[in-house]
């Protein structure tokens, strides 16, 4: 089983009430091979949300006390983004996931790049705290970006 980000297969669960729609992350969803997940919903947020940064470092440093996630008003939210990494991790170890494709530039998701923390725009290299948390305990991660580098054998 494949697990992926809600967002890629095109529900409208984004910060701002949006989705990224993937096709082929999508017909992996119609052919029952994939299950979504939204860390952020599963951490307790709604749609819409304030959009949220890491600031301080990547997801592996809050995992380790040594970054926070911020929304852009400065409310803290990193307990809701840690919950919701391991809410996900639930998931795709309930599910027997082998591979996960979540939404890169995510604070919870991305699996290469997120944005800097200040809230202009600007990536930096990283991982969200899910993401984060996933390889922590195993998982192959990989981005709807990195998606043609796996084939669907691999990938199964």
């Amino acid at each position: 089983m494949i697990v992926v980000s809600a967002c890629l297969a095109g529900m409208n669960v984004r910060y701002n009430g949006s989705n990224s729609l993937d096709e082929r992350i999508q017909k992996l969803l119609l052919e029952n091979q994939a299950m979504t997940v939204c860390p952020e919903l599963l951490g307790g947020f709604t749609t819409p949300r304030e959009p949220a940064e890491i600031v301080g470092g990547d997801g592996e440093d809050v995992l380790y006390g040594k970054a926070k996630v911020i929304e852009k008003s400065g409310k803290d939210v990193t307990k809701q983004y840690i919950n919701g990494a391991y809410a996900t991790l639930k998931k795709a170890q309930e599910l027997g996931a082998n591979t996960i494709i979540l939404k890169e530039n995510s604070p919870s998701c991305g699996s290469s790049v997120i944005y800097n923390g200040e809230f202009k725009g600007e990536q930096i290299v990283g991982n969200g705290v899910t993401t984060a948390l996933l390889r922590k305990n195993g998982f192959k991660v990989i981005s709807e970006n990195n998606f043609n580098e796996y084939s669907i054998l691999e990938i199964n």
